[in-house]
């Protein structure tokens, strides 16, 4: 699978909006509000392209499932268990 990103990319300053109490417990639990971003976009990004994958290819998937179904898996005859 694909990286979700480049980890050595330079940082880049953002501007942000959020939740103040969520914003104020954060801060007092010294959460790395960077950190704690950056980790939460990487899931993000995972889950985006995971369900971007399967949109593109399930097509494909059911045709494949399809003739699993009708003809059974490669190797099939060959297993001994």
């Amino acid at each position: 699978m694909q990286p979700t990103h480049d980890p050595h990319a330079a940082k880049r300053a953002a501007n942000l909006s959020i939740n103040a109490d969520l914003l104020s417990k954060a801060r007092e639990m010294n959460i790395n509000l960077s950190a704690a971003l950056e980790q939460a976009l990487i899931e993000t990004l995972r889950k985006r392209r995971r369900e971007q994958w399967l949109a593109e290819n399930r097509a494909a998937i059911a045709a494949y499932n399809d003739h699993v179904e009708q003809h059974g898996v490669f190797g099939d005859a060959l297993r001994t268990f």
